[in-house]
């Protein structure tokens, strides 16, 4: 969590990615910021942290799930190492229109050759 002047500014976090126990090594991670602050690297350091946390505790992988289209989430995904993965066409529902959702990964160990 950041805070400017007291006030949110900005988090990460992240939330197992299924239940099943053949998953236990895999998180999917949120990530938000503020928009009076985006463009300020905030986001970046918060991943960065979250990421070494998340390698700390012995984690593989790592998904995000990112509303389509959004190029600022996706240049921040991919400046701390993620990779799209995938994407679902119409899955999500938001101002009233069906939206894609993408994914991308992170490895925090060897990644599996492709």
């Amino acid at each position: 969590m950041a805070e400017i002047a007291g006030g949110l500014s900005g988090y990460a976090y992240a939330t197992r990615w299924h239940d099943r126990h053949a998953y236990r090594f895999s998180v999917e991670s949120t990530v938000y910021i503020d928009a009076g602050v985006v463009g300020q690297g905030l986001g970046e350091r918060l991943y960065l942290s979250l990421l070494s946390q998340l390698r700390h505790q012995g984690l593989h992988a790592v998904m995000a799930v990112i509303a389509l289209p959004n190029a600022a989430s996706v240049a921040l995904h991919e400046k701390v190492g993620f990779r799209q993965s995938g994407c679902l066409r119409a899955v999500g529902r938001k101002f009233e229109r069906w939206i894609d959702v993408g994914y991308w990964q992170c490895f925090l160990t060897d990644a599996p050759e492709p």
